[in-house]
């Protein structure tokens, strides 16, 4: 286990009902504080489902997670205000403005009006939607739609954010602008998990890689540190091809 571990994971394993073969096959790693975390792997491979049990959506058929040393499933209601979660499909209501969906998810999450409006407006200044807060979502662009949904799941000030397929299907404009306001937020203290096909992107901005496949993590390490230590491999995304194709052969 890493030193300044945030998130530790100890021997989990997930079985959904029915299947003899278990989604998370007996995984250990940990997450240090403030990294950010890029967890790769072919469809299947049980990515959704380790996520998943990490930000206590599902509880593990065995093993424990630990947050800042604490078992998160004993504890889930407490470690659960300080986890941020932006899921792959958007979560907005189309029929609501962008400032009418953020004020809503900020009132769940029952924090303070002044607070709540000051964030918001921090918020659509770096993700550049200043004009476009009091327009309906359902009017949005789809890069648009993944910005908000982005700032839905930060408005608590998370310490530990999971994002599944943060920058998919989006243009080029919004993907540069989704990843730069998540290195800033990450400079000031927040640690990232991020899931991605995209390999290039994961290879630029992660600063530890888990590759999974099978329910297992089959691979780890810095991103550099990783295509070193494979022959023949310029890039992440050969280490990546090289590793699953083992694998599934």
């Amino acid at each position: 286990m890493k030193d300044g571990a945030i998130i530790k994971v100890d021997q989990l394993t997930k079985f959904y009902k029915g299947n003899a073969t278990p989604a998370v096959n007996n995984v250990s790693f940990s997450i240090k504080r403030n990294e950010i975390f890029g967890l790769l792997g072919p469809n299947g491979a049980g990515k959704t489902t380790l996520i998943s049990v990490l930000c206590g959506l599902y509880k593990p058929s065995s093993g424990k997670v630990f947050i800042n040393d604490t078992d998160l499933h004993q504890h889930l209601k407490s470690l659960k205000k300080i986890i941020g979660i932006v899921p792959q499909d958007i979560a907005l209501y189309p029929t609501l403005t962008a400032k009418e969906n953020l004020l809503f998810f900020g009132n769940v999450y029952g924090l303070n009006r002044k607070y709540l409006e000051d964030k918001i407006d921090e918020c659509f200044t770096m993700l550049d939607l200043e004009k476009s807060k009091n327009k309906k979502i359902n009017t949005f662009s789809g890069g648009m739609k993944r910005r908000i949904n982005i700032v839905a799941g930060l408005l608590h000030n998370p310490e530990i954010l999971f994002l599944d397929e943060p920058t998919v299907g989006i243009d080029i404009h919004s993907k540069k602008i989704i990843i730069d306001y998540l290195s800033e937020i990450n400079r000031k203290g927040t640690t990232i998990i991020y899931t991605s096909h995209l390999i290039a992107e994961a290879e630029d901005f992660c600063s530890y890689i888990a590759i999974m496949n099978k329910g297992k993590i089959i691979s780890e390490g810095k991103p550099a540190e990783l295509i070193q230590s494979f022959a023949n491999t310029k890039d992440l995304e050969e280490v990546f091809l090289q590793l699953t194709e083992k694998s599934i052969g």
